[in-house]
């Protein structure tokens, strides 16, 4: 950016560039001739790259140099004067990186970080394990940094790449961050280290490590077991003959096979509350002929014709859970996605680079999922299908993938790596992992799931759902074979399993939504089905991942198989 003014002239001596290192007084004190100015810049850049979004009352001083891959800038933050700022940026609101500042690589910033000046913080590095080979030519590696809300990083700091520093915590003047920084910390030091805690810090409630918990996943799983039975009949509706996902709630097609999926994993069988054959009979005959696709449940029993096409936000997902409660019952849907055996390899790409990866990474992930899962079913069932279109999918996921990530799309300044994260399990569900085909940046994967996962927004015991669990406990066993941080995997995944063991309740089964004073009265944190298969699964698959899931005497079969489900020929 061009050395300009940034605010009126100035008053007293000195003070021509006033704003530019005080940026926090620039929308209270600049004239309105200074302040379009400074959002005429700011869209001149977004119009240049559309990888450079600004929320509203952010500053770019003029004489900061910032050459960005991307850069996303939450409300209200700021860059000073003589800050470098380079690679991918991207933070939440009230964040400021203050005069000579270094910010380069892959670096996520929470709410309200402040970065004191003259810091540096390096979301890459330098490789130099060819020593007859220059440094300055060898190839740069990224792991990126990820720094949680409310944290000060004081002046003259250096942030090394892959570090996570934790929520609430402070980084002394001077200090030079090597390791992870726990959450309400004071660290400071070279290196880094705890000097106390800002937040006061809570006892353990559970052994951290893997001794004792052969014993507590044996106990679950032989509870759960008996509480199987119980479990279903709370959510039978007498009336309707159909499953609730919860008592009081109305019956859906998604609790009719999430009803399956329980007693397949627990009893080895189909619900006891009707003849396997009748639940057959029923979801077959949910299916529409012309698309398909499997409508909504309506109050009288029968299911809304789906819309023409894939999008269908009330059918999506029954592509995925009628299809897989069936293959539990030993049968198939009757008829071809006949939405998807049409398309063509001009739908599919189109479909795929019209979908909102910058914006709902989830939603864009949903789709990928549910197209992926009407090609394996039409695969399977010998339908039809247009040249290349299975192709024109994973070719278009491999030339996508971003290669600091391992995923699709872009974090969002409010949620830091939840939608990108959460994306990314449902496109690889239903592609990489459905299909049996291996990622095509696992390690990446790794270290963005590993940030991920420091989020306590997101993360902490009382905050967790089963989605965003699920969510990150997948990619992680998809890509345990690697070996790449394995300690911190394991480390992860123990923890994990004792806060969702924690969340069962006896004789009721899962909330979606982990239960806390703060979520009372929310319908989420009711023990239900939906939150029950999916707490199940993720207690396998985090056992899997610590070697520990024959301990459990169940296996996912359905949705959440660990298995490929076809194989492309």
């Amino acid at each position: 950016m061009s050395p300009a003014r940034s605010q009126p002239p100035p008053t007293k001596p000195f003070e021509q560039h006033a704003f530019d290192y005080s940026p926090w007084l620039f929308w209270k004190q600049a004239d309105d001739g200074a302040k379009a100015r400074q959002l005429e810049l700011q869209q001149a850049l977004a119009a240049q790259d559309d990888s450079y979004a600004l929320a509203e009352r952010c500053f770019v001083s003029e004489l900061a140099c910032v050459q960005c891959e991307e850069l996303r800038l939450g409300a209200d933050s700021y860059i000073a004067a003589g800050a470098y700022v380079t690679g991918t940026i991207r933070t939440g609101r009230d964040c400021t990186i203050n005069p000579y500042s270094v910010v380069r690589g892959q670096v996520q910033l929470g709410d309200a970080v402040r970065v004191g000046a003259h810091t540096s913080i390096l979301g890459f590095n330098h490789t130099f394990s060819d020593p007859d080979v220059e440094v300055f030519r060898q190839p740069l590696s990224s792991r990126g940094i990820t720094i949680g809300d409310d944290v000060w990083i004081g002046s003259h700091v250096v942030i090394l790449d892959g570090v996570a520093v934790g929520e609430r915590s402070v980084v002394a003047a001077g200090a030079v961050v090597t390791k992870n920084v726990p959450a309400g910390t004071i660290v400071g030091g070279n290196p880094a280290k705890v000097l106390r805690h800002r937040v006061p810090e809570r006892a353990p409630a559970r052994s951290t490590g893997t001794d004792d918990l052969v014993s507590v996943i044996g106990g679950f799983a032989e509870q759960v077991r008996q509480d199987a039975g119980a479990i279903l009949e709370r959510c039978w509706d007498v009336e309707q003959w159909l499953f609730a996902d919860r008592p009081g709630a109305p019956a859906t097609v998604r609790a009719q096979c999430d009803a399956v999926e329980i007693a397949d994993l627990l009893l080895g069988r189909a619900p006891d509350q009707l003849p396997a054959r009748e639940q057959i009979d029923r979801l077959r005959g949910w299916q529409d002929a012309a698309t398909g696709m499997v409508g909504p449940l309506l109050e009288d029993g029968t299911v809304r014709t789906p819309h023409r096409g894939l999008f269908d936000p009330d059918a999506a997902y029954h592509v995925l859970c009628v299809g897989y409660a069936l293959d539990l019952l030993g049968d198939d849907l009757p008829h071809p996605v006949r939405v998807v055996s049409e398309a063509s390899v001009a739908d599919v790409v189109s479909g795929l680079a019209g979908q909102p990866w910058n914006e709902q990474a989830w939603q864009a992930g949903h789709w990928v999922d549910i197209l992926s899962t009407a090609l394996y079913r039409n695969q399977r069932s010998g339908a039809p299908e247009a040249p290349g279109v299975t192709e024109a999918l994973f070719g278009w996921l491999l030339a996508h993938t971003d290669p600091h990530t391992g995923m699709w799309g872009s974090p969002a300044p409010a949620d830091g790596l939840l939608q990108v994260v959460n994306g990314f399990y449902r496109a690889s569900r239903g592609s990489f992992a459905q299909f049996g085909i291996p990622l095509p940046q696992p390690e990446r994967v790794i270290d963005t799931v590993l940030r991920h996962a420091t989020d306590a927004r997101f993360f902490r015991p009382e905050r967790q759902n089963a989605c965003n669990v699920l969510d990150i406990v997948h990619p992680l066993w998809l890509t345990r074979t690697t070996g790449h941080r394995a300690d911190e995997v394991t480390a992860l995944a123990a923890r994990l399993i004792r806060e969702a063991l924690g969340h069962y309740r006896t004789g009721q089964g899962f909330g979606f939504q982990a239960a806390h004073p703060s979520t009372t009265g929310l319908s989420a944190t009711v023990p239900g089905l939906q939150g029950t298969e999916m707490w199940l699964a993720i207690i396998w698959l985090l056992a899997d991942i610590l070697g520990l899931a024959d301990t459990l005497g169940y296996r996912p079969r359905g949705v959440h198989r660990p298995e490929p489900a076809w194989r492309l020929r």
